[in-house]
């Protein structure tokens, strides 16, 4: 899930100065999940808008505005609405402001109404953690499913830096350190030996950005 938080309203409205009729677009999955693009955003964003002199002329919300044909739909479904726009804004992060601006034919400026934070699970509770850094190169395998590219303050490959501390990272000591959380997992499972086989540098390369993937047979063939 791809986090998001709400921009300071001051901070949206100076971004629409140059605007009066405005149209919103929210998105159905991690935005509504985050609080910040669903439907109740939406009448809340409105009424903001409205008491600083600006004109909704409408809104919609995709389930994933980030899928360009869910887009496309929505958009087709407002033609005639987004014709008297002269801004659209997005509750969404921000892979669903620029694929909204990718596949508007109307050219119209497109402002975002949050910032986009990380990709993170969702707990029972709610509560967002980050886990994920997407990096090309998954480790989890030999890491006992937990990542230290994400969770190591220093992305430490080989285990744990010398500054850890009774089990607690050098960098925040209220955090455990990855490598301690590894290490006991591996403990459990009696797969201590994993660590003795060391691992080569991280290939960069596989995260220079920004990357295009080539689906081929609904699988993915190569990345560029």
């Amino acid at each position: 899930m791809i986090i998001t938080e709400a921009k300071p309203i001051g901070e949206i409205i100076d971004s629409l100065k140059d605007y009066k009729k405005i149209f919103l677009i929210g998105c159905g999955e991690c935005a509504t999940t985050c609080k910040t693009g669903g439907k109740d955003e939406l009448v809340k964003m409105q009424q903001e808008l409205e008491k600083a002199g600006k004109v909704v002329l409408g809104s919609c919300i995709p389930d994933a505005p980030c899928i360009a044909s869910q887009v496309k739909t929505e958009l087709a479904k407002n033609m005639k609405l987004l014709r008297e726009t002269e801004a659209v804004l997005v509750l969404a992060c921000g892979l669903g402001v620029q694929s909204v601006k990718d596949n508007d034919r109307l050219g119209l400026p497109v402002l975002p109404s949050c910032n986009t934070l990380c990709g993170a699970l969702v707990d029972a509770a709610g509560n967002f953690y980050e886990k994920c850094s997407m990096c090309g190169e998954c480790v989890l395998g030999i890491t006992a499913g937990i990542c230290p590219v994400t969770l190591c303050a220093k992305n430490l490959l080989n285990g744990p830096c010398g500054g850890m501390n009774k089990g607690k990272c050098e960098v925040d000591s209220e955090k455990d350190c990855a490598w301690v959380l590894i290490y006991k997992e591996l403990e459990k499972r009696k797969k201590l030996d994993e660590l003795k086989k060391v691992q080569p540098p991280k290939d960069h390369k596989k995260t220079l950005k920004p990357r295009k993937i080539i689906m081929t047979n609904d699988k993915i063939q190569s990345t560029k």
